[in-house]
């Protein structure tokens, strides 16, 4: 496994402490336009993506990426996650991951 560049894991909300940096997240496909993907974050705010996804795209979506902006992630991987996901778990993970349990995460 590659640890050179990780990605953390970040909801809408906490996207912001990341800006510059690279991230993943999680995000249910609102809309999806030419070279960008407009959704919402597991925290329910919204959140646009950019680039070229492969399509079809599936109701939730991980990408990874650098945080471009508050609400924005330029993303470099692109992978569907289904139409049915739990969002208030991966919610609850990012939250561990950038709290007191931030140590046990790379």
């Amino acid at each position: 496994m590659d640890t050179s560049s990780p990605a953390a894991f970040v909801n809408g909300a906490l996207l912001r402490r990341y800006i510059g940096q690279k991230v993943r997240a999680v995000i249910q496909v609102i809309r999806s336009d030419i070279g960008s993907v407009i959704g919402k974050s597991t925290d329910d705010q919204q959140i646009v993506v950019k680039g070229s996804p492969n399509p079809p795209l599936t109701t939730y979506i991980e990408v990874i990426g650098i945080a471009e902006t508050e609400n924005t992630i330029r993303a470099e991987v692109w992978t569907n996650f289904g139409d049915s996901f739990d969002v208030q778990n991966y919610n609850e993970l990012c939250k561990l991951a950038n709290g007191e349990f931030r140590h046990l995460f790379i």
